[in-house]
């Protein structure tokens, strides 16, 4: 398991020491991998691509696969002191790729946190007037001698909420998440942050699709070179468009068979092998298809629970896990995987659907207070088919965005009163999450609604989710992961693209997919999105020990104070006679919280 951390303090805190502090955090104390100053320590363990170092009372660890912007060099942590003098909290800018930095500047009693641009790799800290410690894994931090760290009720909801706990909340009191692109200087007891990094947009119209579409098939290609490197690399492939992109970049740099790894399920709706399988076929790909049973998810759902550092219930994390550990077995010690391509060029589904409520937000105000909405809430209008349309269309199209993404989560519709018990709702701000999404949704740089929604989700979407779900399965299964559509320089060409190039009259992803027409088969970009998806709330109807576990793990979430059992029991009916794959992923929820609290003996 990859780890770094450090404490640095100005005084002794809770009687211990800050190499104190770093042995209870990382369970090392000394020798390599651990830097060590008055009142300062960090280290790395089980890191190999983590580099430290020391000048003059500068003590710097960079993790991850960092290269300097001038020249594109592998960025190395003996190069940051001199550079970290001179520019200070501008350093981050100079640096691309993933990574994670720490800068101890013991003289000055200061310390500078980063992470990349995307947020592929992570960073936590504590900050207080006579200390700050930080990690890479929000439970490693919480065991810092001087936090006894609590949970947090805000970050539980959060939780419940989003189904993980968004940055820059953590589960735990007093213990926050960097940003992407964001830095953390501490100095002398305050604390700053402030970003080195916003994504740019373009809002004018372009012409030259043709010359950009060539441009975009070369920065793939050198994206992929970029990413795989002379490694023997494999890739992960769900028969997307996005993973079918990386695996036949790859294919055609390489002159053996890129060996690829999908997921298959009995359950047609959640099943696209036989998309990743003509992918396989039109690129010469070497494809290993996994079928898992419910028996084998319910294995995977312990280690699933261990492995993070927070709870967190994407349901494909499954599929994550048993692709790397396949890949593993066979051998492999790093995968590229396809995921960002929807948040760069507009390709998730709901991108296209708020259009649909542009126009009545363009009628006048008048009109839709005084008689729309009246009219749509007449009792004789709820007979009939349409006027039920019609109401829910009108409730969704008032509710401003960010807010309207929201519509179809359960918290959001259900009164919370009804589903939280009185004393953890009074300890909690029921506004905090759709505060956090207007807080991202308000710096976009771009005032189109369509680059609003793509800024949006390469935080809550790509990097508080699906970035989390991939890396730390691969690590679990002993694999490195690398994300070639999230190189910069791809990255920095979408924000130049219109956003009318990237969702055209409610068609997702248009010249993306219009560019690669002709080299991916029209049947993989013409097809419905799928992802890594887990049938498991149609397992949970079927399989009689996944039913068990679950209801054993629900009815002991239900005794700590926090749910109304009343409302956990509701939805285990509604998923057993309405919609199994709705509730079932709520279910899920539930049940990888109350695993990771049992796993750590909470």
């Amino acid at each position: 398991m990859r780890d770094y951390a450090g404490s640095v303090q100005t005084r002794q805190e809770a009687g211990a020491t800050a190499l104190d502090a770093l042995s209870r955090m990382l369970d090392i104390t000394s020798g390599e991998g651990v830097l060590s100053a008055p009142g300062a320590a960090l280290g790395a363990r089980g890191d190999p691509r983590a580099t430290l170092a020391a000048e003059d009372g500068v003590l710097v660890l960079l993790s991850g696969r960092p290269r300097w912007r001038e020249g594109g060099a592998r960025a190395e942590a003996h190069q940051v002191a001199p550079l970290w003098r001179r520019l200070g909290c501008d350093l981050p800018n100079q640096l691309l790729g993933n990574f994670a930095l720490v800068v101890v500047d013991v003289p000055a009693a200061s310390v500078l946190l980063a992470i990349d641009r995307l947020g592929i790799e992570a960073l936590a800290f504590a900050a207080r007037p006579h200390f700050i410690a930080f990690a890479r894994r929000v439970d490693r931090l919480a065991a810092h001698p001087a936090l006894a760290a609590a949970l947090d009720p805000q970050g539980l909801f959060n939780y419940l909420f989003f189904h993980q706990v968004p940055a820059p909340g953590s589960l735990f009191q007093g213990i926050e998440k960097l940003l992407p692109g964001e830095w953390a200087l501490w100095r002398e007891g305050r604390l700053e942050r402030g970003f080195y990094w916003r994504m740019r947009y373009r809002d004018a119209p372009r012409r030259d699709v043709r010359a950009q579409g060539e441009r975009l098939r070369r920065l793939l290609r050198q994206c992929v070179a970029r990413a795989s490197g002379e490694d023997e690399v494999a890739t992960f492939l769900s028969g997307g468009t996005d993973s079918s992109t990386v695996s036949g970049m790859l294919a055609g740099l390489r002159e053996r068979p890129v060996r690829a790894y999908c997921i298959g399920f009995e359950a047609a709706e959640f099943d696209e092998s036989d998309y990743a399988r003509l992918a396989a076929r039109h690129f010469g790909l070497d494809l290993r298809i996994h079928v898992p049973t419910p028996d084998e998810v319910l294995g995977c759902i312990p280690l699933i629970a261990r492995h993070y550092d927070e709870p967190f219930a994407n349901e494909s994390a499954v599929a994550a896990y048993l692709c790397a550990r396949r890949a593993a077995e066979d051998g492999y010690g790093v995968m590229l995987a396809g995921d960002g391509g929807d948040e760069l060029f507009g390709g998730n589904a709901r991108y296209g659907a708020q259009r649909l409520f542009a126009p009545y937000q363009q009628l006048p105000r008048a009109l839709r207070e005084r008689l729309i909405e009246p009219l749509a809430e007449q009792p004789w209008m709820q007979r009939l088919w349409l006027g039920r349309k019609a109401r829910g269309y009108i409730r969704q199209a008032r509710i401003p965005l960010p807010e309207r993404l929201e519509a179809w989560n359960l918290l959001y519709r259900e009164p919370l009163a009804s589903i939280l018990e009185p004393d953890f709702l009074a300890a909690i701000d029921p506004e905090q999450p759709l505060a956090g999404l207007r807080e991202v949704w308000g710096r976009t740089a771009a005032r189109n609604t369509i680059d609003q929604m793509l800024h949006l989700d390469l935080k809550i979407t790509l990097a508080d989710n699906d970035l989390r779900k991939v890396s730390r399965m691969t690590e679990a299964a002993g694999i490195e992961v690398r994300y070639p559509l999230l190189d910069e320089a791809l990255v920095a060409f979408s924000g130049e693209l219109p956003p009318g190039w990237k969702v055209r009259h409610g068609e997702l992803r248009w010249f993306f997919r219009a560019s690669l027409r002709g080299w991916l088969p029209d049947a993989i970009l013409d097809k419905r999105k799928h992802g890594f998806g887990l049938p498991f709330g149609l397992w949970l109807r079927e399989d009689a020990a996944l039913r068990e576990r679950v209801a054993e793990r629900l009815a002991a979430l239900g005794r700590r104070g926090w749910l109304r059992p009343s409302w956990i029991s509701a939805i285990e009916t509604a998923h057993r006679t309405e919609h199994a794959t709705y509730y079932g992923a709520m279910i899920w929820t539930l049940l990888m919280l109350e695993e990771w609290l049992q796993a750590r003996h909470l």
